[in-house]
């Protein structure tokens, strides 16, 4: 690529415009320096056809779940099931907070949105039971990572639309490596709760624990559907994301009865302009991933890994170290749209990593990012929204960052987590 676009990557994103914005300014900056008028002129078609994927439907669908559940009350629902079971032993309160996650993550499918919803919810009630507020706020923030991990992922849509493999597998690659990572966090718990003595919760009666269960199986339900007509090959990842949304709906309007109509329009407002967030950076991508293969980048690249890392074995742990760096400055979905295009046909065509596989510790690792200063969009809104510095956050949860930085590394060489269920 010429010399000007990296620079013009760089300056842009050192001022702080958006990420979207600069993966298409970079791109037109590489067309105009280059001089090349056939590139200038594809370059809004390109822009369009970024979008022309059926794949791409399933994600203002699983937003819109997301929206409809914060509006129904199932979120409390989910959080005293998880209470009713495990909540009197001790540090009950930080098992609850991560099982209520994972309840969460295998509807909501964001985890900055899940980070914000439960922050406000088991921060507070964790606060009051003797817990350490920046812990409390650690532990919701590291549950937040099950988000995207868990099906459904808005995360593992966008890799599939890059990738061009089949949404549906990559949201069933996440089932095992999310449960690798909830037991994991669970057993950071378990082992903080030896050193620091964390108070025990109230002891329910089997017939109390019954009658939460049956309070919050209508909450189940939507999970169930989603992954459950997926693994069964009735829907597709869209169809499933629509019934899901019509099943949450029904709970929100006549069985928590918290959910009004007149909500409706505020909910698909935000709906909206999130998926149009979403669906920006995705464009961008195209254009951007275009004007990388024509600079002949990934080629470039390639030949430097090939000499760095010379077996699989090395080249997924330079992977991560790469990702971990990215991730702590470009999260989420944008570090994906930019790194997959580079990095993915060298996992595929040189080293024969299943790109599943791939995608799995890829999108793990860049999610990873939201925790991880100097930027954690997720840290941040941790912090913000419950009035507690990022950095005691960070410092408080560390043992998590550690501990998922170990799920990476098991994930990264043991692909059976991520391929087992295909």
């Amino acid at each position: 690529m010429t010399g000007i676009t990296p620079l013009v990557f760089i300056a842009l994103l050192v001022i702080g415009v958006p990420i979207g914005l600069v993966l298409c300014l970079a791109a037109f900056a590489y067309i105009l320096a280059s001089g090349n008028a056939v590139l200038l002129e594809s370059y809004p078609l390109k822009l369009f056809s970024s979008l022309d994927n059926f794949g791409l439907l399933a994600i203002p669908l699983f937003i819109l779940i997301g929206e409809i559940m914060n509006g129904a009350g199932i979120t409390t629902r989910l959080v005293r099931l998880a209470a009713a079971f495990i909540g009197a032993v001790r540090g009950g309160l930080a098992y609850v907070n991560l099982l209520a996650n994972m309840f969460v993550a295998s509807i909501l499918g964001s985890a900055t949105a899940q980070i914000a919803m439960m922050s406000q919810v088991m921060a507070p009630e964790m606060q009051r039971a003797g817990y350490d507020r920046a812990f409390a706020v650690g532990v919701t923030a590291f549950g937040g990572l099950l988000g995207p991990i868990i099906p459904p992922s808005i995360v593992f849509v966008v890799y599939a639309v890059l990738a061009q493999v089949a949404v549906r597998d990559m949201l069933i690659a996440g089932i095992l490596p999310g449960l690798l990572m909830t037991g994991l966090f669970l057993g950071t718990v378990a082992l903080m709760g030896l050193r620091y003595n964390y108070p025990r919760g109230e002891r329910l009666s089997w017939g109390e624990r019954g009658r939460a269960l049956l309070r919050a199986l209508p909450m189940l339900a939507i999970p169930a559907v989603i992954v459950g007509t997926i693994l069964a090959g009735i829907a597709s990842p869209t169809e499933s994301a629509a019934i899901g949304a019509l099943v949450a709906t029904l709970i929100g309007l006549y069985y928590t009865r918290t959910l009004k109509l007149s909500d409706f329009p505020a909910i698909l407002l935000r709906t909206g302009l999130n998926t149009a967030l979403v669906l920006f950076l995705v464009a961008a991508a195209g254009v951007f991933s275009w004007v990388l293969i024509f600079g002949q980048v990934p080629q470039t690249a390639a030949i430097w890994i090939q000499d760095v890392a010379t077996t699989p074995t090395a080249f997924m742990l330079l992977v991560l170290v790469m990702l971990l760096i990215v991730g702590t400055v470009i999260d989420g979905i944008p570090g994906l749209i930019m790194v997959v295009p580079i990095l993915l046909p060298i996992a595929t065509g040189i080293y024969g990593i299943d790109p599943l596989h791939f995608g799995v510790v890829v999108s793990i690792n860049l999610i990873l990012g939201l925790l991880t200063p100097p930027v954690g969009i997720g840290l941040y809104v941790a912090a913000s929204v419950t009035n507690v510095s990022a950095f005691a956050v960070f410092r408080m949860a560390l043992p998590f960052f550690l501990v998922a930085c170990i799920a990476l590394i098991v994930l990264a060489l043991v692909p059976w987590f991520s391929l087992a269920l295909l």
